[in-house]
């Protein structure tokens, strides 16, 4: 499949496969085993399994069947929850770990886009300098405006006061801004 597209388009996709191994590479023995436990957890075999195990414990216990643990079920309550501690746990360090991931991406896109933005504003540099040449040249304050290079810093302030402006929710810290 990936022959029957553009050169560029392939080398992009192969590019990015790339990427995504070279982290799964620098993942931890305990990363692999959370997003295990994490994927096996979210899973509907996980909830099958849990389903049959409550049930099962229940109807022992409350027919006398086999009597271990007597309604309200407190060994059943204390496994339960210290499975959800654990689960928790597991689940926060993959959740950590891709926001980390996330984070990585983003910066590369904003760079990706910084370099793209500079490279239009030179293009629409030279265009204007070409029908200036050519005697095609016309007032143009938009053009002129388009032609000044855009500071990031400035749209992320811009953006920042519009947003306090409008008393726009603000969520909580990424887990991808806590230094490791």
């Amino acid at each position: 499949m990936l022959d029957e597209m553009p050169p560029h388009v392939a080398r992009n996709i192969e590019e990015i496969v790339r990427l995504d191994g070279r982290d799964r590479l620098d993942m931890g023995p305990s990363d692999h085993f959370a997003d295990l436990i994490t994927q096996f957890s979210g899973s509907m075999f996980f909830v099958s399994l849990h389903v049959a195990w409550f049930g099962a414990w229940i109807v022992l216990n409350l027919t006398g069947v086999l009597p271990f643990d007597g309604f309200p079920f407190g060994l059943l309550t204390m496994i339960v929850s210290l499975e959800a501690i654990f689960l928790s746990a597991f689940v926060l360090i993959s959740e950590n770990r891709q926001a980390l991931q996330a984070d990585r991406r983003a910066k590369v896109d904003l760079h990706v886009n910084m370099i793209s933005e500079q490279e239009i504003t030179k293009l629409v540099s030279l265009v204007a300098e070409m029908h200036t040449f050519l005697g095609l040249h016309k007032e143009d304050p938009e053009l002129e405006l388009m032609q000044n290079d855009t500071h990031v810093g400035h749209l992320a302030d811009a953006v920042g006061e519009a947003e306090a402006g409008t008393g726009a929710a603000k969520g909580p810290r990424s887990a991808a801004n806590i230094e490791h």
